[in-house]
């Protein structure tokens, strides 16, 4: 089981860019689907602290709720990318 969780919402343009990230490294990943309403979404706002999505952990990094598709982006290609240490 990967150790990779992505919170997201079914055809969000910011969810795609970071699935197109993960898929482009082959990294496994589960992906959650939150609601559509805001108000619904108190899972992912327990572990980031806003309903916004994407939204993605990383536990073999210490990475809890980490948010902002570009951010989320940048940090899959320093640890996993070319180059990330071995």
């Amino acid at each position: 089981m990967s150790n990779l969780i992505l919170y997201e919402l079914e055809g969000c343009p910011y969810c795609a860019k970071v699935k197109e990230k993960l898929d482009e490294l082959g990294l496994e990943y589960e992906s959650r689907m939150v609601a559509r309403s805001h108000d619904e979404r108190t899972e992912v706002e327990e572990v980031s602290g806003q309903t916004g999505v994407p939204v993605l952990i990383d536990e073999d990094h210490d990475v809890d709720g980490m948010a902002e598709s570009d951010d989320i982006v940048a940090y899959l290609d320093r640890t996993y990318g070319d180059g990330a240490a071995a």
